[in-house]
């Protein structure tokens, strides 16, 4: 495992499938069965799914009686998942590893392959970083000379994070577990980090609610690099694949070239000094 997957190869048109769906509380065998069933409407040509935050489980703290290990029988469920669609799957799942619990987004590819990221800015409102280890790695995948990049919910916040400095990457992928009463800056941020970072932006949130009362609008959506919505599901639960166009992003980023200008002056984003 590597947290950096680089590649020369010429960039196509990819597409991705959003998974936008209910989840069964602290049932790792109910809703891996519910996505299962999900997967059999997801068109054959799909090279990406991108499924929720924990969705194993829901957002939970629990973390003591439903980690899993990286060899565990969840993980193994995404290669075998991924190997039968013959598409690269996404996801992030409680993990245990190097005698702590993270919040890790998994990703796994149709020949077995497995890379990780574990989510860098904790939900602390929930009391996620007295749970959780917070991750100190970009994850950069290639896919189809595509270079992308995945974050975990709360990262969304956090623009220095998610900077796209020299673009490192062509696409962002959010996974989030994000409370329905906060939907407007789910949706918000979403279409600002298109536009900022001039690349595609998916995020793919879930629905219904929690055990813990929290209530959840979905909005997966996709935007293009100039914050246009190509997909927004709304709640309803299901799939929605949608085709990214490399020379779509090829000509905004050539005929708008606002990235050559970014600042890169500066040792610790975030961090200047009054002079």
């Amino acid at each position: 495992m590597t947290p950096e997957v680089g590649g020369e190869e010429i960039m196509k048109d990819i597409s991705i499938t959003l998974v936008q769906t209910n989840l069964f509380w602290e049932d790792i065998t109910a809703n891996l069965a519910l996505f299962d069933t999900l997967f059999e409407t997801v068109p054959d040509d799909t090279d990406l799914l991108v499924l929720p935050e924990m969705f194993t489980t829901g957002f939970s703290l629990n973390a003591s009686t439903l980690a899993q290990k990286m060899d565990g029988p969840a993980v193994e469920w995404m290669r075998d998942a991924s190997r039968r669609k013959q598409a690269d799957i996404v996801g992030s799942m409680i993990i245990e590893d190097g005698g702590g619990y993270l919040n890790r987004l998994i990703w796994v590819r149709p020949a077995g392959e497995l890379l990780y990221y574990d989510k860098r800015h904790l939900f602390r409102m929930a009391g996620e970083e007295k749970v959780y280890r917070f991750g100190e790695k970009h994850l950069t995948v290639d896919l189809r000379g595509w270079k992308l990049r995945p974050f975990v919910c709360y990262d969304l916040r956090f623009p220095v994070w998610t900077r796209n400095m020299d673009n490192v990457y062509d696409a962002a992928i959010f996974v989030a577990n994000w409370p329905g009463p906060r939907s407007n800056h789910w949706r918000t941020l979403l279409a600002a980090r298109a536009i900022e970072n001039q690349a595609y932006v998916i995020g793919v949130n879930r629905v219904g609610s929690d055990n813990e009362g929290r209530v959840f609008k979905g909005d997966s959506s996709v935007f293009d690099p100039g914050g246009e919505a190509l997909a927004q599901m709304g709640s309803a639960p299901g799939t929605h694949t949608v085709r990214l166009s490399a020379e779509t992003l090829k000509n905004y980023r050539e005929s708008f070239p606002a990235w050559m200008d970014a600042d890169r002056n500066m040792v610790d984003w975030g961090r200047l000094e009054n002079n």
